[in-house]
């Protein structure tokens, strides 16, 4: 909120800025004409064109930055452009000259008719060409934040408090006329100050974006800070994604609040049953149910796994069922054969359904892995959470559930897992890095400098410099929508992020060759921060379609370089998870 309370205070102080004074005198003598066809057209027309100017702006600005790493440095040179002009107004009366010529000439134009709509709104139009250029270096620094991130909704919103401040002053000038104009003048001198005081903040800016301590103090902050909020607004927006994971891995013991949220739809459309002849609602009647949507290349999956594997055995002879539902994300979790081997390497020993053509999936209207379903035993869904975390919470809700069914039943505590690998729980105050896929499809903060070429192989070179989050590839690949495939050995993929744990899915060459690969951090082999699924030379194998986890530090966790070489072709490159 304080950001566009700041936005809106910027705006209205643009209305002292130098360039504009000149169309104020014009705008001022018709302070006396009807407000509804003279200053309201003036106003509408001035906020529409300040809005598409300066959006363009930071549209633009935002393309720059994502561009490559050539973009990244001239947006660095623009922000210094802009740093500078706040500084010295002579050089932004320089840099705006031709917009506010172009400006002078349209609002000359009819300036001695009678007022009309038509002409307000011209007058309005051409001043909003010379407010955006004035506002620019204000606007730039208020702005730079959302620009280097993308269009946003944020900046969007940003970008309407600055609007409405600048609109704001323009309609009190109106409405009070040369008097108001004159009392802005006195306050240029303190104006002339704060510009120069944003102007060294927008320096101080640059040299941070140069050294890139922007995108990892950035990232850390956003995604260390809202998990506490993650579930609600899952509950509430349902995108379907990995859901995130909550604050902790348990929780204080409170009393859950159950509520009905419609009847269990079943298990029609599995394709295959594991561990299980096939279930129906029939021989489920009279039982408690846990559904575990999941899959088996998810690290949020895996990490919850444990604990719905303590559940079945701890309550199966009071009447819990647990059944999981297997639905996948890559083409490669539909194989029965890769899911039966990923349920045995798993220790899983309670039915699993295999729901690759995503009927149950839809039957729940679900949207999330992993997602738990609670169901009581009249066949009512009662409960849900989605995403790991909060294990002590859903188990209440099990012993809840049963406790209706049987009220002398005495089930208390809570299970206690002791999970290894990729199980254990993320180490969540120092995960800063997002799932980040290599396929074009959902590919995000790409940044070799090749643009990827769709379903066809081409070579691609290392990034000059990658901030955190960024990745780039190395080497001849074949990028289609869901992964990236090495087309001749060797070949490298480099990431720059900031976790405890790497997590990388691969799948082997063709027909299932193995493929060797070695791993460094930072240039060097990763020794006692190697994964399970590396030595501590770095050294591993990839034999079959999985999540390998190829780093867990022992250290401080810091920013971090990983590169991982593929020394056989064939190797198929899916997606990063982090812990």
């Amino acid at each position: 909120m304080l950001l566009y309370v700041l936005a809106f205070v910027g705006g209205i102080l643009t209305i002292v800025s130098p360039c504009i004074l000149p169309v104020l005198p014009f705008v001022f003598s018709r302070a006396d004409q009807p407000f509804r066809r003279s200053g309201l057209p003036l106003l509408i027309g001035m906020a529409a064109t300040f809005a598409v100017v300066a959006g363009v702006v930071t549209f633009a600005g935002s393309w720059v930055v994502r561009a490559n790493q050539i973009g990244r440095i001239l947006a660095i040179v623009v922000f210094a452009l802009l740093g500078l002009a706040l500084l010295f107004p002579a050089l932004s009366e320089y840099l705006t000259k031709p917009l506010v010529r172009l400006g002078g000439k349209v609002q000359g134009q009819n300036s001695t008719e009678a007022p009309s709509i038509g002409r307000s709104l011209v007058l309005g139009m051409s001043t909003g060409l010379l407010w955006a250029p004035c506002a620019g270096p204000i606007l730039g620094l208020i702005l730079t934040g959302a620009a280097l991130q993308g269009p946003s909704a944020h900046s969007t919103f940003l970008l309407l408090s600055f609007s409405a401040g600048a609109a704001t002053s323009l309609a009190l000038a109106l409405l009070a006329g040369n008097r108001v104009f004159a009392m802005m003048k006195k306050s240029l001198g303190a104006e002339v100050w704060i510009r120069r005081g944003l102007g060294v903040a927008v320096l101080i800016g640059v040299v941070a974006i140069s050294f890139g301590w922007d995108t990892g103090i950035l990232r850390r902050l956003s995604l260390a800070s809202t998990s506490g909020v993650e579930q609600k607004l899952i509950d509430r927006f349902h995108p379907v994604a990995h859901a995130s994971p909550s604050a902790s891995t348990t929780t204080q013991r409170t009393t859950v609040q159950l509520s009905n949220e419609g009847s269990f739809p079943g298990f029609d459309g599995a394709v295959k049953w594991l561990n299980s002849p096939p279930l129906t609602r029939a021989q489920l009647k009279g039982k408690v149910i846990v559904v575990d949507f999941w899959t088996y290349s998810c690290i949020n999956c895996l990490r919850s796994i444990p604990y719905v594997e303590a559940w079945s055995e701890k309550y199966k002879n009071d009447g819990l069922v647990v059944v999981g539902v297997h639905t996948p994300e890559f083409a490669f979790e539909k194989d029965p054969a890769n899911i039966a081997k990923a349920v045995t390497d798993l220790k899983i020993t309670y039915p699993v359904a295999i729901d690759s053509d995503y009927a149950i999936w839809k039957a729940f209207n679900n949207q999330y892995w992993p997602a738990h379903y609670f169901i009581d035993a009249k066949g009512e869904i009662r409960y849900h959470h989605f995403g790991e975390g909060k294990y002590d919470e859903s188990e209440e809700v099990i012993q809840q559930l049963l406790k209706e069914k049987n009220s002398s039943l005495n089930a208390t505590g809570f299970v206690q897992v002791n999970p290894s690998g990729s199980e254990v729980a993320p180490d969540f105050g120092n995960v800063a890095s997002p799932e980040t896929y290599v396929g074009y499809d959902r590919a995000q903060n790409y940044a070799s400098p090749e643009k990827i070429r769709q379903d066809k192989p081409q070579p691609y070179t290392a990034p000059a410099r990658l901030t955190v989050n960024q990745w780039g590839l190395v080497g001849s690949w074949n990028v289609s929508g869901e992964h990236a495939q090495l087309a001749t050995a060797p070949g490298k993929v480099i990431f720059r992020f900031h976790a405890r744990d790497l997590h990388f899915v691969l799948g082997p060459g063709k027909n299932g060759q193995p493929v060797r690969f070695r791993i460094r951090i930072d240039g060097t082999p990763p020794g006692e921060d190697h994964g399970v699924d590396t030595d501590a030379k770095g050294d591993g194998v990839v034999k079959e379609y999985r999540l390998y986890q190829l780093v867990r530090q022992k250290g401080n966790v810091e920013d971090r370089t990983f590169e991982i070489e593929f020394l056989d072709p064939g190797v198929q490159a899916f997606a990063f998870t982090f812990g």
